[in-house]
C-alpha cells in the first residue's frame, strides 16, 4: 500500500444511487460468518447539529472497505490515516456507505464537528452494536462539506436484512422515539420516497415526501446523547412501594383509628377501611392502566390525566393538584408540631404558647424539609427509608403490646386479647351526633397517598412496571396493617375506662353486662364522661404499645413522610404542567437545574405556600377542600380510563391487562360521592374551581396535541353519525347549502370565504378546494404540506370549513374530482361556489374554455351555482409574501388588519381597494340592503342564501327586497302573488318590486360597448371561405360566430338591459343576489356566456349570480 495517495488508498468507488438499485441484493459474507458488531465509543458527539441533514439534491453511495467493520482500534487508525479503511475492494463487496452532502455547513470543517483533521477524518457512533454514523468532510469545489456516512456493515439505513443488502429497514424501537432522549436515540426510517421513486428521480430534491422539509430522511441517528452520570433513577420498591405505604400511612393510624374503632365498632371499621380501600384499589387499577399505555414522564396524575384528557381536564387538575400536594405539607407539619407541642406541654417546657409553639416548630421543619428536597432526590430517598424503617418499628411495637398486658394498663381499659372485649366492640356505638359517614369521612383521607410514587414518575427507573406493582403492594399492605391494628385495638382495649386503680371489682357481681364488668372492673362512672378507652383517649396506642416513645417516633415518622412526599410532589407536577405552556403565566416555574433537572423554583413556591397555610394555622377549614382536591384527581384518573376504554382508540393497547372501563366508571362515580360525604360544600367548591380552569384551558386553546382520548372519541363520534347519517333519506325541509368552493389556497381570496361562510357557518358544509397542476411529483409534495397549513390557517381565522387539494392536469379535471369525490356520506357538496374571472379578455382563452366548461360539468352532477364578482377582485395572492411557518400567517393578514402598508412598499391605489373590499364582509354590516333578483324557479335557492345571511349576527339588520319580471298589465298582481309565496315560506322581506321593462331593448352605447367587447373572440365566418371558416370553428371551439350571435340576440339583449337596471335599482345595496343565466351546452360558446356575466355583473356592489339544480330546497309544509 505504499506510494499510494491516501484518496486512493481508501479503495472506495463512488456510484450513483442506481449501482444500488442495479445490485440490491448482495450478498454479505461476513454477517453470515458471524463476525461480532464494533464499539465505538465517542465523547464528543454534542458538537455536531442535532440530526443530520443530507443533502436537497442527492445522496451517494460509496463502497466501503472491511476496516468499517473492525473495532474501535482500526476505527480510530481509520481516522489518522485513510489507507488503512481496508486491504481491497474485494472485501468490500456488499457494502455501502450513503454520504450525504451538506451545503448548508458553509466552511466548517469536519475537524468543527469533532473529527480528528480537515480532510478523512472520521467520527464514529455506535448505537446499540447496529448503527454507526461516520462525519468527515469533502473539499468540493473550493468549499467544504459536511457529509454524514451510514456506514451499511453496521447501520440500519442498509441493515443486514435476512442475509443481504436493502434500503429497507427492519423493525426497530428507535424508529418509533418521538425525540432524542435519555431512552435511546432517535433514527428515521428510509422514507417512501426513496424505497419507491423512479431510479432518474432525486429523492431528495425540493424537499422531502411525507415529512417535514429539513427532517433527515436517511436514518439519521441523534446526536444528543445526554449524559446518564448521576442522574437518580429510582426502582419500584424505593420509588413507589415506600412513598407510597408512607404516605398511606398518616398520623392516622396512630392517632384516630382507635376513636373510629370506639363510634363504628371493628365490624363497621373494617367496613369503613374496605369502602376506602376498593375506592383507592379502582383508583390504582386506572392508574396502572394509563401507565403502561406508553410511556410515562414527569408530573404524576397531571401527566396520566392531561395525556388521556387533553390539556383542559389535565391543565385543570393539575394546577389544583398541586396546590392540594403543597397545602398537603402545611397540614402534616402542623400534625407534626401538634404532637411536639403536647410532649413539650407534658413536660412543662412551653416556648411561648400552645398556637406559636406550633407556628415556630412548623417553620423549623418546613425549612429542613427544603433542605432536604434541594439536596437531591436521592437524599429524600434516603430519608424516606429512615422514616419507613421507624414507622415500622413502631407498628411491630404496638403488636408486641397487645401480647403484654401490664395490670397497670387495665385501669385504662386495655386488658389483652379478650373475647368479651371484642364482642362488645364489634358492633357500633356513635356518640355526640357522629354517624357512619362521618367516620368514613375522618377516616378516607388516610387513603389518599395512592399516588406518591406516581407523581415522581420523572424519577422512575421503569414507570411503566415501577407504578402498578408498587401503588397496587401498596394499597394491599396498607390495607391489612390497617385492619389488623383495627380489630386487634378493639379486642384489646374497651370503649370507657376511668384510669383510677380503685375501680377494681373485688367482689363476683352476677348481674354483669360489660365487657370491663365480667374483667372484674367497674367502668359505669365514665356516663359522665372519662378519660381513657377507644372513645376518650387519641393515644391508645401509646398506651397499648411496649416502648410508648416508639409510637410517637412513629407518629413523627408518618408526619414527616408524608410531608416530604407531598413536598417533591407538588414542584414535579406543577413543573410539568408549566413545561407544557397550558399557563403562559407560570412558564418561569419551568425551568430545572442540575443532573435530574429538580425544580428548584417550585420547591421556593411550594415553601412559602406551606409556610404561609403553617402560620395561618387555620387547616380544619382547608383541610376537606385539600381532600376533596385529591379526590378529584382520582375521579378523573378513574373517567380517563372509561373514556379512553369508550373511545376504542387503537392507541389505547395498555399492557396492564386488569382493569375493566365500567370498574374505572364506578370508581369515579365513588369518588364523586365520597367527595360529597366528606364536605359537601368543599365538593361543590372544587367543582367550580376545577370547571373555571376547564373553561379558561379551553378558551386559551393551548397548542398542543397528545392524542387524548378526547379526540380519540370526537372521531368515534363523528364516524358513528356519519355513517348513521347516510342512512337516512334526503328531505326538503332539512336542505342545507353544502358548498365546495374553488378558492385555491383559502388565504388567497378571504373575501369569497368570508362570504361563504356568513350563509354556511353552523348550517351547512363549506370545502375550500384547491386543484394542484404541473407535475405529479411536485404537485403531491405541495398537496401534503399544504394540507395542515391550509386547514390550521382556516381554524387560527375561525372558519368552519374544510380543505381539499387535489392533483390534476387542468382545473377542469380537478373540479370534477372534487365535485365527485369531495366530502363523506350524506356529508356531500351540493353547491359549487366560485370567483368571477375578472381578467378573461387578457388570460388565456384556453383558461376561459376550462372556466365555463367548470360550470358546464357542474350543472351535468346536478349541483347548485353560485358566481361571486366583486368589482375591485377578490385574488390577493399577488400581495403575500412567504408564508410564517410559525403560526401560518401571512404578511397579508397583517395588511388586512391595518390596511395601510405591503410587505415591502405602499400599496397602489387599486391594491388598497382591493383590501378595503377584502375585509369589508369581516365588519357588521349596516341597515341596508340584500336585493334579491330571483327572476327564474331555481328550486329557491336565490331566495334561499340571502334569508341565511339576514339570520347571522352582522347581517341581521340588512333588509330583504325581492325583485320579479312581469308584465306591465299585472304587476299587481304578481307583487300579491310573490307576496304571498314568500309569506308561506315565512321569509320575511322588505319590498317587493315587479319589473315590466325587463325586454325593452337596452341603450345603444351599451349594445356597442358589448360589441367591442366581444369583438377579438368573432369568427365572422360570413367574411372567410366555408373551409377556412370552418377549419377555425373546429379548432377554436370558444369563437363567437355570427350565427350565434344572430340566435341568441335576445337573451344578449336582456343580460345587458338587466345590467341596467340593476344600476337603476341596486347601486347602493350591501349584496346582490341575482339569477344566474344558463347557456346551453354546445349551442353557446364559452366566450359568449363569460360576456354575457362580464355584461349582466360589471360595475355593481358584490353580486352573487346564483342557480340550483332546479330541485326544490324551500317548502311551506310542515
Amino acid at each position: 500500500m505504499e506510494g499510494k495517495q491516501p484518496g486512493s488508498a481508501e479503495q472506495k468507488t463512488v456510484t450513483e444511487l442506481k449501482a444500488v438499485s442495479e445490485e440490491p441484493y448482495l450478498e454479505d459474507k461476513d454477517a453470515a460468518a458471524g463476525g461480532a458488531e464494533p464499539a465505538v465509543a465517542v465523547d464528543d458527539v454534542l458538537s455536531r447539529p442535532l440530526g443530520p441533514t443530507p443533502s436537497q439534491s442527492r445522496f451517494q453511495v460509496d463502497l466501503v472497505t472491511e476496516g468499517f467493520g473492525r473495532p474501535a482500534e482500526a476505527a480510530e487508525k481509520a481516522g489518522r490515516e485513510g489507507s488503512m479503511l481496508g486491504k481491497s475492494s474485494e472485501e468490500a463487496k456488499g457494502r455501502f456507505r450513503v454520504n450525504f452532502v451538506d451545503p448548508s455547513a458553509g466552511d466548517e470543517t469536519s475537524g468543527e464537528s469533532g473529527s480528528g483533521s480537515s480532510e478523512g477524518g472520521n467520527v464514529s457512533l455506535q448505537n446499540g452494536g447496529d448503527a454507526m454514523l461516520n462525519e468527515g468532510s469533502l473539499h468540493s469545489g473550493g468549499r467544504h462539506h459536511h457529509h454524514y456516512y451510514y456506514d451499511t456493515h453496521t447501520s440500519t439505513y442498509y441493515l443486514r436484512t435476512f442475509g443481504h443488502n436493502t434500503m429497507d429497514a427492519v423493525p426497530r424501537i428507535d424508529h418509533y422515539r418521538h425525540t432524542a432522549a435519555d431512552l435511546g436515540e432517535k433514527l428515521i426510517r428510509p422514507s417512501l420516497a426513496e424505497l419507491h421513486d423512479e431510479l432518474d428521480k432525486e429523492p431528495f430534491e425540493e424537499g422531502y415526501a411525507n415529512r417535514e422539509e429539513g427532517m433527515p430522511t436517511g436514518e439519521a441517528v441523534a446526536t444528543y446523547i445526554p449524559d446518564s452520570k448521576g442522574i437518580v433513577k429510582f426502582g419500584w420498591i424505593k420509588g413507589v412501594l415506600v412513598r407510597c405505604m408512607l404516605n398511606i400511612w398518616g398520623v392516622m393510624l396512630f392517632i384516630r383509628l382507635s376513636w373510629i374503632v370506639g363510634q363504628a365498632g371493628i365490624g363497621l371499621s373494617v367496613v369503613v377501611i374496605a369502602v376506602a380501600t376498593v375506592v383507592t384499589t379502582f383508583t390504582g387499577l386506572s392508574t396502572s392502566a394509563i401507565a403502561t399505555n406508553g410511556f410515562v414522564r414527569g408530573g404524576g396524575a397531571y401527566y396520566l390525566i392531561s395525556r388521556s384528557l387533553g390539556p383542559e381536564f389535565g391543565g385543570a387538575i393539575g394546577l389544583i393538584f398541586a396546590f392540594a400536594n403543597a397545602v398537603a405539607v402545611a397540614m402534616y407539619v402542623v400534625g407534626f408540631a401538634e404532637t411536639v407541642v403536647e410532649l413539650l406541654k407534658e413536660n412543662g417546657t412551653m416556648m411561648v404558647d400552645e398556637m406559636n409553639d406550633i407556628r415556630i416548630i412548623g417553620t423549623i421543619t418546613v425549612v429542613l424539609l427544603l433542605g432536604i428536597s434541594i439536596a437531591g432526590m436521592e437524599w429524600e430517598a434516603k430519608a424516606q427509608i429512615v422514616l419507613l424503617v421507624i414507622l415500622i418499628l413502631a407498628i411491630g411495637d404496638f403488636v408486641i403490646g397487645t401480647f403484654i398486658p401490664l395490670d397497670n394498663k387495665k385501669p385504662k381499659g386495655f386488658f389483652g386479647y379478650k373475647a368479651e372485649i371484642f364482642m362488645e366492640n364489634f358492633g357500633p356505638d356513635f356518640r355526640n351526633e357522629e354517624t357512619f359517614f362521618s367516620v368514613f369521612a375522618i377516616f378516607f383521607p388516610a387513603a389518599t397517598g395512592i399516588l406518591a410514587g406516581a407523581n415522581i414518575s420523572g424519577d422512575l427507573a421503569d414507570p411503566q412496571s415501577a407504578i402498578p406493582k408498587g401503588t397496587l403492594l401498596a394499597i394491599l399492605i396498607t390495607t391489612l396493617v390497617y385492619i389488623g391494628i383495627a380489630v386487634s385495638v378493639g379486642s384489646c382495649v374497651v370503649r370507657d375506662a376511668t384510669g383510677n386503680i380503685n375501680n377494681t371489682i373485688i367482689t363476683e357481681l352476677t348481674n354483669c353486662t360489660t365487657a370491663a364488668c365480667k374483667l372484674n372492673y367497674d367502668f359505669s362512672s365514665c356516663q359522665t364522661g372519662c378519660q381513657y378507652g377507644l372513645m376518650n383517649n387519641f393515644q391508645v396506642m401509646s398506651m397499648v404499645s411496649g416502648f410508648a416513645p416508639l409510637i410517637s417516633a412513629g407518629i413523627f415518622s408518618a408526619t414527616l413522610s408524608s410531608a416530604l412526599a407531598s413536598f417533591v410532589s407538588a414542584p414535579k407536577i406543577f413543573q410539568a404542567l408549566c413545561k407544557d405552556n397550558i399557563y403562559p403565566g407560570f412558564l418561569m416555574f419551568a425551568k430545572g437545574y442540575g443532573k435530574n433537572n429538580e425544580p428548584l423554583r417550585g420547591y421556593l413556591l411550594t415553601f412559602l405556600i406551606a409556610l404561609g397555610f403553617i402560620l395561618i394555622a387555620e387547616l380544619n377549614i382547608i383541610a376537606p377542600i385539600i381532600s376533596n382536591f385529591f379526590l378529584a384527581s382520582y375521579a378523573l384518573i378513574n373517567f380517563s380510563v372509561f373514556h379512553a376504554s369508550l373511545a376504542k382508540s387503537p392507541g389505547w393497547r395498555p399492557a396492564f391487562k386488569y382493569y375493566n372501563m365500567w370498574i374505572s366508571l364506578v370508581g369515579a362515580i365513588l369518588c364523586c360521592i365520597v367527595m360529597f360525604v366528606i364536605n359537601w360544600w368543599a365538593a361543590l367548591l372544587t367543582y367550580v374551581i376545577v370547571l373555571g380552569l376547564y373553561i379558561y384551558v379551553t378558551y386559551k386553546k393551548p397548542d398542543v396535541n397528545w392524542g387524548s382520548s378526547t379526540q380519540a372519541l370526537t372521531y368515534l363520534n363523528a364516524l358513528q353519525h356519519s355513517i348513521r347519517l347516510s342512512g337516512v333519506e334526503d328531505h326538503v325541509k332539512n336542505f342545507r347549502p353544502q358548498c365546495l368552493i374553488m378558492t385555491g389556497a383559502p388565504n388567497s381570496r378571504p373575501a369569497l370565504l368570508h362570504l361563504v361562510h356568513a350563509f354556511t357557518k353552523n348550517v351547512g358544509l363549506m370545502i375550500c378546494g384547491h386543484v394542484h397542476m404541473g407535475s405529479q411529483r411536485q404537485a403531491v409534495k405541495e398537496r401534503l404540506s399544504d394540507l395542515a397549513k391550509y386547514q390550521q390557517w382556516l381554524i387560527k381565522n375561525k372558519m368552519k370549513a374544510f380543505y381539499a387539494p387535489v392533483h390534476a392536469e387542468d382545473l377542469r379535471d380537478g373540479g370534477q374530482y372534487l365535485m365527485q369525490a369531495a366530502g363523506l356520506g350524506r356529508m356531500r357538496p351540493n353547491t359549487l361556489v366560485l370567483g368571477f374571472k375578472r381578467n378573461w379578455r387578457q388570460a388565456d382563452i384556453r383558461d376561459v374554455e376550462t372556466y365555463i366548461n367548470l360550470l358546464h360539468d357542474a350543472f351535468d352532477i346536478q349541483y347548485g351555482v353560485v358566481v361571486i364578482r366583486l368589482k375591485e377582485g377578490l385574488d390577493i395572492s399577488h400581495l403575500q409574501g412567504q408564508e410564517d411557518e410559525e403560526d401560518g400567517k401571512t404578511p397579508t393578514q397583517s395588511l388586512l388588519k391595518k390596511g395601510s402598508k405591503g410587505p415591502s412598499s405602499p400599496l397602489n391605489l387599486a391594491d388598497q381597494r382591493l383590501l378595503d373590499a377584502t375585509t369589508q364582509f369581516q365588519k357588521k354590516q349596516g341597515k341596508s340592503n340584500i336585493d334579491v333578483w330571483w327572476l327564474f324557479d331555481d328550486g329557491g335557492l336565490t331566495l334561499l342564501i340571502p334569508y341565511l345571511l339576514t339570520s347571522k349576527k352582522k347581517w341581521k339588520d340588512c333588509k330583504i327586497r325581492v325583485f320579479i319580471g312581469g308584465k306591465i298589465n299585472r304587476i299587481d298582481r304578481d307583487r300579491r302573488a310573490m307576496a304571498t309565496l314568500l309569506s308561506k315560506f315565512r321569509i320575511d322581506f322588505s319590498d317587493i318590486m315587479v319589473l315590466g321593462d325587463i325586454n325593452m331593448k337596452p341603450k345603444i352605447e351599451n349594445i356597442t360597448a358589448f360589441e367591442e367587447m366581444i369583438e377579438p373572440f368573432r369568427l365572422h365566418e360570413d367574411d372567410k371561405e366555408q373551409e377556412i371558416a370552418d377549419k377555425m370553428k373546429e379548432s377554436e371551439p370558444w369563437r363567437i360566430t355570427d350565427n350565434e350571435l344572430e340566435l341568441h340576440k335576445t337573451k344578449t339583449y336582456r343580460q345587458i338591459r338587466l345590467n341596467e337596471l340593476l344600476k337603476e335599482h341596486s347601486s347602493t345595496a350591501n349584496i346582490i343576489v341575482m339569477s344566474l343565466p344558463v347557456a346551453r351546452k354546445g349551442a353557446v360558446s364559452s366566450a359568449l356566456y363569460m360576456a354575457w356575466l362580464e355584461a349582466l355583473s360589471k360595475d355593481l356592489p358584490p353580486i352573487f349570480l346564483v342557480r340550483g339544480n332546479h330541485q326544490s330546497v324551500l317548502t311551506f309544509y310542515s
